[in-house]
């Protein structure tokens, strides 16, 4: 029987026998090679659904995991569609880790698999207890939502491989110190801002926002590929001028007609601001990882929203 860590549930088994075995395949960060099957070298098998996952996964398990992720470098997680091969990988992992309300195919991958051993994580259970309905999931913009993430992954790969349970309670423990730091840097950086409202491509900021006071005006809904009307673009354009906003966000691993036409109507500057679904090759280079992006998207939204010296607390 398939053990779960904050998982709500996996579909009855309606596919097919999965391949017994699986090619490597290109990793999510760094573009190693992925190790199949057997080839974990006694290390706890990880597969991760996407590149978040796969962060959370490598800070908490280190050297004492063999970590895969499904989700190819500068794909986009809300699309992707995984293969028999990927399926196969889930087959055989000891761990699988994913989100919850953006893998739209994991249901469909997890109610193919037959293994008795799989742990399965989805770790937006720990941060958002009721479940995510049909709302955003970007519940990891939030760094204190996040570090609860983490924590759900330690306490997985710490039942599934005891012997190196205090390992993983290690780097949870620090990681979760750096996470509280960049929660603090947010707070710090956005209290004594001018303006609240960012306007960005695509509604993926919402637990960002609630958490640090802010309101994202979104030129498209939640899925980062779908065009908004006419009437959507007046509305953000008007909304922009009226409030004298001179950024708008956009995303580097969609493209957004709008965001184009918009900028160019205001003049506002469109700058990039990660939602965190994926590294551009270019991160990958430089080897960027969560808390760096994250960062980065702090001084964005603190020049968008008129950053002023915070005051004396």
């Amino acid at each position: 029987m398939k053990k779960f860590f904050a998982a709500r549930r996996v579909l009855p088994a309606v596919f097919c026998a999965l391949l017994s075995a699986v090619l490597p395949l290109t990793s999510c960060a760094a573009g190693n090679s992925r190790p199949g099957p057997g080839d974990s070298g006694g290390k706890l098998k990880v597969v991760a659904s996407f590149y978040t996952m796969y962060d959370f996964c490598e800070k908490i398990g280190g050297d004492k995991i063999s970590l895969a992720c499904l989700t190819p470098a500068g794909a986009e997680p809300h699309d992707w569609e995984p293969s028999p091969t990927d399926m196969a990988a889930v087959e055989n992992a000891d761990v699988f880790v994913y989100h919850g309300g953006i893998e739209f195919w994991a249901d469909r991958v997890l109610s193919a698999v037959r293994s008795g051993r799989l742990t399965v994580v989805r770790a937006s259970d720990t941060a958002v207890p009721d479940g995510l309905g049909e709302g955003d999931p970007h519940v990891w913009l939030a760094p204190g939502l996040a570090k609860t993430e983490l924590g759900a992954i330690a306490g997985a790969f710490a039942a599934a491989d005891p012997a190196n349970a205090d390992f993983y309670e290690a780097n949870n423990a620090a990681w979760a110190a750096e996470f509280d730091k960049l929660d603090e840097a947010y707070k710090d950086g956005l209290f004594g801002a001018a303006g609240k409202t960012i306007v960005v491509s695509h509604e993926a900021f919402g637990y960002l926002c609630a958490a640090y006071g802010l309101t994202q005006e979104a030129v498209e809904g939640l899925s980062p590929d779908s065009e908004p009307s006419a009437g959507r673009v007046a509305q953000i354009i008007d909304l922009m001028e009226r409030d004298g906003i001179g950024t708008i966000f956009y995303e580097e691993l969609t493209s957004s007609k709008a965001v184009g036409q918009i900028a160019e109507a205001t003049g506002a500057e469109a700058v990039v601001l990660s939602p965190l679904e994926g590294l551009t090759q270019e991160e990958v280079k430089n080897g960027d990882d969560y808390v760096s992006v994250m960062y980065r998207n702090l001084e964005a939204l603190k020049k968008a929203v008129n950053y002023i010296c915070p005051p004396t607390k």
